[in-house]
């Protein structure tokens, strides 16, 4: 198992931006020998981090190195930033264009992966929830989504007060006029709705939250808005809050569920 960090020229960030990779291109045989999961090339899974986090999150804080040698995936993990992984005009950092799209291709380009739909998966955590549901069904990169306590806040962002983790200007700046962002792109319902009247495919979705965490009823929210829409869906509630501990518990069922 390699772990690489990429530094490199972003073209839908305008800028320099970096990402860990983790590739099990080093796996010895007695570890591949009567796997099933080296008959197949490596899946590809993003995975996302949360507010104030950065692309080193997943690698110190779960065991993805472990996950990736044990079930052949190649995973990146990009660095967000506090973007929620949107495209932002004014600024001309496309956060969801770069994870959506160029992000896939630049593996690709490096590490020689297959990055069809049907062999990638977009998951993350909180913003990175998020940013996972968002792209996943923006974009058709993905076969299947993962979001772990995700921080799905556009719908009624317009009441959303200062807090101590943003202000109002941070949110605007992020969601733009905060009066009409429930009706926009930036709202996966929204993004749900064009993919049922364009009559397109949707990704697998695999939801969890812990039951003490304070995204829980957002959480509940989003898996009644998918029942009520016939969108098929797993969505787990356990005893937990908002940390690794519960973000640990659920990684390895969701990535055991992704590649099935």
């Amino acid at each position: 198992m390699a772990l690489i960090h990429v530094d490199f020229y972003s073209q839908m960030l305008s800028g320099q931006t970096d990402f860990y990779a983790v590739i099990p291109n080093d796996v010895p045989p007695m570890m591949t020998d009567q796997n099933p999961c080296y008959e197949r090339p490596a899946k590809v899974v993003v995975l996302l981090h949360g507010f104030s986090g950065n692309a080193a999150d997943w690698v110190t804080g779960s065991r993805i190195r472990e996950y990736s040698q044990q079930y052949n995936l190649a995973i990146l993990t990009p660095n967000g930033r506090n973007s929620f992984y949107l495209d932002r005009e004014p600024t001309g950092e496309q956060y969801a264009s770069y994870v959506g799209k160029e992000l896939l291709s630049y593996a690709k380009k490096m590490f020689g992966l297959d990055i069809s739909p049907k062999n990638c998966i977009i998951g993350g955590f909180s913003m990175g929830g998020f940013g996972a549901i968002h792209t996943g069904l923006m974009f058709h990169s993905y076969g299947k989504i993962i979001g772990l306590s995700n921080a799905l806040i556009v719908k009624g962002i317009d009441k959303i007060m200062d807090n101590p983790m943003a202000n109002l200007a941070y949110y605007r700046d992020i969601f733009g006029d905060l009066s009409t962002a429930e009706k926009s792109d930036h709202n996966p319902e929204v993004l749900v709705r064009k993919r049922l009247e364009n009559g397109d495919e949707f990704p697998g979705i695999f939801l969890a939250c812990g039951s003490e965490d304070f995204l829980f009823e957002a959480n509940n929210d989003f898996d009644r808005f998918l029942t009520k829409n016939g969108i098929e869906h797993e969505y787990h509630v356990a005893p937990g809050e908002h940390n690794w501990t519960f973000w640990n518990s659920q990684l390895e069922p969701a990535l055991q569920w992704a590649i099935r």
